[in-house]
């Protein structure tokens, strides 16, 4: 099923989230989410996007350029950051319009539940380290503009689209 994907400014997309509990309800949701960003189009998708303040998102670093990889991540945990950070384009599906320049560590190693409650870590690096780190920015209210300078946010939301 197809959510409704919340825009900027409301304000669950500010708040921190809960941890998440396993359930069918969790699967659900998860299933849907990534039905959400396929349909949006992107590649990922937080819980708080879609008005649950829950720790999951979902994301596909290899679409749709290359091989789908859909991953979901349960309570997800940053274990460690690179020293290298680069700078580079982000768009957000819920500030739809302007691509915003944001600074990331270019690898990342992530901890997780998986839906069937397996721990699980990996080592993200490029686009996929990129990726994560804006999802789990989502799960902590932290969005793309926060990361701006006053003069780069205010150019940004002048670009946001109705």
């Amino acid at each position: 099923m197809i959510l409704s994907i919340l825009r900027w400014p409301d304000p669950v997309l500010t708040a921190p989230c809960a941890p998440a509990t396993l359930s069918d309800d969790l699967a659900r949701l998860a299933a849907d989410m990534l039905d959400t960003m396929y349909a949006a189009p992107g590649r990922g998708l937080a819980a708080p996007q879609v008005g649950r303040l829950l720790r999951l998102f979902v994301m596909d670093a290899g679409w749709p350029d290359g091989r789908p990889d859909p991953r979901v991540l349960v309570n997800p945990r940053i274990l460690w950051r690179g020293p290298l950070r680069a700078t580079g384009p982000e768009g957000c599906l819920s500030i739809p319009g302007p691509t915003v320049l944001v600074e990331r560590a270019t690898e990342l190693r992530l901890g997780w539940t998986t839906l069937d409650g397996r721990a699980e870590q990996e080592t993200f690096t490029g686009f996929a380290a990129i990726c994560a780190q804006h999802e789990y920015d989502h799960l902590d209210g932290i969005l793309t503009l926060d990361r701006l300078s006053p003069e780069a946010r205010a150019a940004a939301l002048a670009q946001v689209t109705a």
